[in-house]
């Protein structure tokens, strides 16, 4: 079966979906667009609401990065069977989303003043707010948020390892439970493969 992920060159919304495929074995097309030159007005355009990422399966495309992050878990053992065991993982990766947010919020600031008060706030409260708390639910569920590998656990390192790109250090050097899931995520076969073949993110904002 053909499948194509559209996204930036960028891990960012993307680099959860890439590690889960690249470790489930499924061969996709991984295509990637110079944030630089977005909008590219013929991508855009085609797209289902005009923003990345988009993963095509079989002819068929679906866009929300979590929507399609779930829907990959569902297809290679990522997801569980039982609906309130989903439900807690939905909710996990619903509370990473919002401190993605607030990364965001971080990023596409342009005022330079602004941004480096944005991002005092985020070292000093903000990171310690979520990660604590995920600290804490990791070590209460031996080590992943599901009790076991779960597409959660990749979701949140993916969207870990953008913040650091952007923020320029390792937010999550101090908090152990958290270390060694990145630890695990990135040694799996496939993603340790991909990453080592991978060329290195960057800061790509223009400001």
């Amino acid at each position: 079966m053909s499948r194509k992920l559209y996204y930036f060159e960028l891990n960012g919304l993307a680099e959860s979906i890439r590690y889960m495929l690249h470790y489930s074995g499924l061969t996709f097309e991984d295509i990637r667009y110079d944030a630089k030159s977005w909008p590219i007005k013929e991508v855009k355009d085609s797209l289902p609401y005009g923003v990345l990422p988009v993963y095509e399966e079989g002819g068929r495309r679906l866009n929300q990065s979590i929507a399609i992050a779930r829907y990959i878990a569902s297809q290679t053992n990522l997801l569980p069977s039982d609906p309130w065991e989903q439900a807690v993982l939905d909710a996990a990766v619903l509370n990473i989303n919002d401190f993605r947010l607030k990364v965001r919020a971080f990023i596409m600031e342009t005022d330079k003043v602004k941004k480096e008060q944005m991002k005092a706030e985020l070292l000093t409260e903000t990171v310690d707010f979520y990660l604590s708390r995920i600290e804490n639910e990791l070590k209460a569920n031996n080590g992943f948020f599901g009790g076991k590998l779960t597409w959660a656990d990749f979701y949140f390192i993916g969207i870990i390892e953008t913040t650091n790109v952007f923020i320029g250090i390792e937010i999550e050097k101090t908090y152990p439970t958290i270390v060694s899931l990145f630890n695990i995520i990135r040694s799996l076969p496939g993603v340790k493969e991909y990453i080592a073949a991978r060329k290195p993110y960057v800061d790509n904002t223009i400001q």
